[in-house]
């Protein structure tokens, strides 16, 4: 009976995320430039004397393309660019399985500091959108729990592919109720979500700290600074 050739890659070594074909690729630029043309509308005019019609015409499609990519008005100004989740999450998933969370997490949302930079403009706007119209952070709430949910999930896949994750193994501490953590999956409950908040909120605060103090912070400075602080257990800082 022949014998079964070895996997070329391992546990640490798994394949890259693949790429989006053409027609996906163009729906996103759509979407994302239906968002842009958006909150650049509100913010020199107000959310409220900005209609589909003139958000649509800005970005050169039909009221009824508009519609295709936003349920609703609202929508449109408090875009998560899903791309940019998607990839992220995939990242995580595809991760070596023997690296420490908060370091997986890290290099994933590390990959998209490029594309974070290239958006500046447009955060400092929906930011001042925001500011107009608390309407509309409620909304924004929504989404980003959306986001922080489908990360968790991601997380919680990539655990329980991981090493150790089975009953008995070694260093595992027990619950709130006593109980092993072993005894139940890795990416089961509590963790995935707390590592996705602290992740999704390590992000905002270094994207807020660079956009407060231009030309004088490196946003990948500032977000490498911040999962340091992390990583120590936010340690009080020195005097």
């Amino acid at each position: 009976m022949p014998t079964k050739k070895p996997s070329a890659s391992g546990p640490s070594e798994r394949k890259k995320p693949s790429s989006p074909g053409l027609r996906e690729r163009k729906k996103r630029a759509t979407r994302n430039a239906l968002a842009e043309a958006a909150v650049r509308l509100a913010a020199e005019h107000g959310v409220e004397n900005v209609t589909v019609e003139a958000i649509s015409e800005a970005a050169g499609v039909s009221p009824r393309t508009f519609f295709n990519y936003f349920p609703s008005h609202d929508d449109a100004f408090v875009l998560i660019d899903e791309a940019v989740g998607e990839r992220i999450r995939e990242s995580v998933r595809l991760a070596p399985a023997d690296r420490p969370p908060l370091d997986v997490v890290r290099d994933a949302l590390t990959e998209e500091l490029g594309g974070f930079e290239q958006r500046k403009e447009f955060w400092a706007l929906q930011a001042k959108v925001f500011q107009r119209s608390p309407h509309l952070i409620q909304r924004g709430l929504q989404a980003q729990v959306a986001d922080q949910r489908a990360l968790a999930a991601a997380i919680a896949d990539w655990l329980d592919t991981g090493p150790g994750t089975g009953p008995g193994s070694a260093g595992a501490a027990p619950d709130s109720g006593g109980a092993p953590a072993s005894s139940r999956p890795a990416g089961d409950g509590l963790f995935p979500q707390l590592l996705a908040a602290i992740a999704q909120t390590a992000v905002r605060v270094a994207i807020e700290h660079w956009c407060d103090h231009p030309g004088e912070v490196e946003l990948a400075d500032t977000f490498q600074e911040v999962f340091v602080q992390l990583a120590h257990g936010l340690p009080r800082p020195p005097g």
